[in-house]
């Protein structure tokens, strides 16, 4: 494909970050690190209606749910202490679970000089531990409000970083670099969440795990 692209053209390469460069999600486990695993599964006992309806329906139902949890959990807690301990989560968190012919996909685009930026609907504040353990260009999370007095307050700031959210922050950033003209973009997902910013790309891959099974069925897979 590259040998398709005019050296002068910017290239822009958009990885997800839960089940694409790392197996599982991350969330819930980041939300035992800050709250405490026993508040963490009472309060998502108390939720465990709107959180199946959720996981099952997504959109709205999964923003909603999320942030309810969050709010139980994070609300009126230090931005910076919460930022602290979200960096170290974040740095295990790909230690353990990185997906390694991913990783080498991550380094090749940044080793051909092209952007590489995470779009992922996991919270800014380990995104951000991660994209600069990466030396990657950008990353691009959900973010939380935080109130004058430097706490959280347990929303969103803007909206969940998932699905339409995905491409619309990406396509901001893009705008944002000022490139001489149209970027090629590469985009790499493995859920329903991503079809969207695969949608927008000029070259989109899956690397969800149930393959020709998957949401994203219909692109290419990574060899691994």
């Amino acid at each position: 494909m590259l040998d398709k692209i005019s050296m002068e053209t910017p290239v822009v390469a958009a990885f997800d970050l839960d089940g694409t460069i790392t197996d599982g999600g991350s969330v819930f486990h980041w939300l035992e690190e800050i709250g405490g695993r026993v508040h963490t599964y009472a309060h998502a006992t108390r939720l465990a209606v709107p959180l199946t309806v959720g996981a099952i329906r997504s959109g709205k139902w999964a923003d909603g749910a999320k942030e309810r949890l969050f709010h139980a959990l994070l609300s009126g807690r230090s931005e910076t202490e919460v930022r602290e301990a979200s960096a170290k989560f974040g740095l295990h968190h790909l230690a353990e679970k990185g997906r390694p012919y991913v990783l080498e996909r991550v380094k090749w685009h940044v080793a051909q000089g092209h952007d590489v930026v995470i779009v992922s609907a996991s919270p800014q504040l380990y995104v951000d531990a991660i994209r600069d353990h990466l030396g990657i260009s950008a990353g691009l999370g959900t973010r939380l409000g935080v109130d004058a007095r430097g706490l959280l307050t347990g929303t969103y700031l803007g909206k969940n970083c998932r699905g339409t959210e995905k491409m619309r922050r990406l396509s901001e950033w893009i705008a944002s670099q000022n490139y001489s003209m149209p970027p090629t973009i590469y985009a790499y997902g493995n859920s329903r969440g991503d079809r969207r910013l695969l949608k927008g790309s000029t070259y989109g891959f899956n690397l969800g795990k149930l393959g020709k099974l998957g949401a994203l069925r219909h692109y290419p897979t990574l060899e691994n």
